[in-house]
């Protein structure tokens, strides 16, 4: 994982996710979350970690396969309920599937919780992506299909720009401009693909934010790098390098696995000054 970032979710030297799997879909923007094997503190841990990142992420919704889990005491049950007491309280909010077999013990345990006014089950995964799945535009949701071109900054820029006017958010489109173009650059430049850049209102009003994702065809995750000095000062060239500006103008940024690549997201939130 990148250095500079608590939200980059996927495997590294030190961390082997071999029990939890988090994967986005690029198209609806759910992110389906699996957990298997047997539950004990060392799953536990790891599966409330990636479970923070992927809410942080900000998704449509979260599909949460637990079909393979193997929890006979049903003691995972409170993990489920905060991710979806969490999920419910952000804005906007965030469906949280799970899915599990109906006469599972852990089923149960959420259903005498109360769970189901706020918490969907689902017998099978297909069942929650056909639920989860927004047949019309998503309101407050921009979207832009751009070839892997370093001049495709330019038509991010102006898909923040128009974000910004729509949603009454100028105090942040300087931001966002330099966090698009740091994004869509370094997808143009090392991921050789189609990109996708879908733009996205949190909130409402000057204390409202954008939430910024660009998907690319390219399976590895980006790292934050330390610049190399060279004769003219740091250089911020090699790949990982740029994403220091984003870390610097972004309140949160991160990655995740997509279906065919990758996710790279950041929001911008105002800040005190901005507020005036």
């Amino acid at each position: 994982m990148g250095a500079g970032s608590p939200h980059l979710i996927g495997w590294s030297d030190d961390a082997v996710t071999d029990s939890v799997l988090a994967v986005i879909d690029s198209e609806t923007a759910v992110i389906e979350f699996s957990v298997w094997g047997e539950w004990d503190r060392a799953l536990s841990t790891q599966a409330r970690m990636v479970l923070d990142k992927c809410l942080a992420e900000h998704p449509t919704g979260m599909i949460v396969d637990l079909h393979e889990l193997s929890d006979a005491q049903a003691v995972s049950a409170s993990l489920w309920l905060t991710a979806c007491a969490q999920g419910a309280a952000m804005r906007p909010p965030v469906t949280v599937a799970v899915c599990l077999k109906a006469n599972a013990p852990l089923a149960s345990r959420l259903r005498r919780l109360g769970a189901r006014d706020w918490l969907v089950l689902n017998a099978t995964v297909a069942q929650a992506r056909a639920a989860l799945t927004h047949p019309h535009p998503v309101p407050g949701r921009m979207h832009l299909a751009l070839p892997p071109d370093p001049g495709a900054a330019v038509l991010a820029r102006a898909l923040v720009n128009d974000a910004c006017q729509e949603w009454e958010l100028q105090h942040l489109c300087h931001r966002a401009r330099l966090v698009i173009s740091e994004l869509v650059v370094n997808a143009a430049e090392h991921a050789g693909s189609d990109i996708e850049v879908i733009v996205s209102m949190r909130g409402s009003g000057r204390s409202g934010a954008l939430h910024l994702a660009v998907y690319d065809g390219d399976l590895i995750l980006p790292r934050v790098r330390d610049p190399v000095a060279g004769p003219l000062g740091p250089s911020l060239v090699d790949r990982g390098l740029g994403l220091r500006i984003v870390n610097a103008a972004a309140s949160a940024w991160g990655a995740l696995p997509a279906r065919s690549g990758k996710l790279v997201w950041a929001i911008v939130r105002a800040r005190p000054e901005e507020m005036t």
